[in-house]
C-alpha cells in the first residue's frame, strides 16, 4: 500500500517526505508566506493615505490577517523544511488555505456589499432666484 494510494493517509502522515531547501515548491511557499508578511506593512501604510472613510473602515484588518497568515505560513513552511512530526503535516496547509480562502470571501463579500463613495452634488443654480421675492423675517 503506497503513501499516496490513500488520501486520508497522505494528509494525515505524521512525518511526510523530506522537502528540501533548493524545493521549488518550497522556495515558492516561502516567497509567497514573504510577501505576505512584508504586503502587510505596505497595506498599514496605505491605509493612512486613504481619505475615503468607508474604505478605510472595510480595510481595517488587512494588515493584521496578511502578517499573520504570512507568519503561520512561514513557520509550516520551517516545519516542513526541518521535518518537525506533526506540525509537517499535509493537513495544516488544508486548514491554512482553507482559513484563507475563507477571509478572503468574507473580506470580498463585505467590500461588495458596504463599499461606496459618496459622489459630489452639484448645487443648482437658479439666475431668477435673485429677483423672486424673499419672505419677510418675523420679529
Amino acid at each position: 500500500m503506497s503513501l499516496f494510494s490513500d488520501p486520508l493517509v497522505y494528509i494525515f502522515y505524521p512525518n511526510p517526505a523530506n522537502a528540501s531547501w533548493d524545493s521549488p515548491k518550497a522556495l515558492a511557499l516561502l516567497i509567497v508566506c514573504g510577501a505576505l508578511v512584508l504586503g502587510s506593512f505596505w497595506v498599514k501604510h496605505w491605509r493612512k493615505s486613504l481619505e475615503n472613510p468607508v474604505t478605510k473602515k472595510l480595510s481595517r484588518s488587512w494588515s493584521r490577517s496578511a502578517f499573520w497568515f504570512g507568519l503561520t505560513g512561514l513557520f509550516l513552511v520551517l516545519a516542513r523544511l526541518e521535518t518537525i512530526s506533526y506540525v509537517s503535516m499535509r493537513l495544516w496547509w488544508f486548514f491554512w488555505g482553507g482559513a484563507l480562502i475563507l477571509y478572503l470571501g468574507v473580506q470580498l463579500r463585505l467590500y461588495r456589499a458596504r463599499h461606496y463613495e459618496v459622489l459630489p452634488t452639484e448645487k443648482d443654480v437658479d439666475p431668477r432666484q435673485q429677483y423672486l421675492p424673499k419672505r419677510k423675517k418675523r420679529k
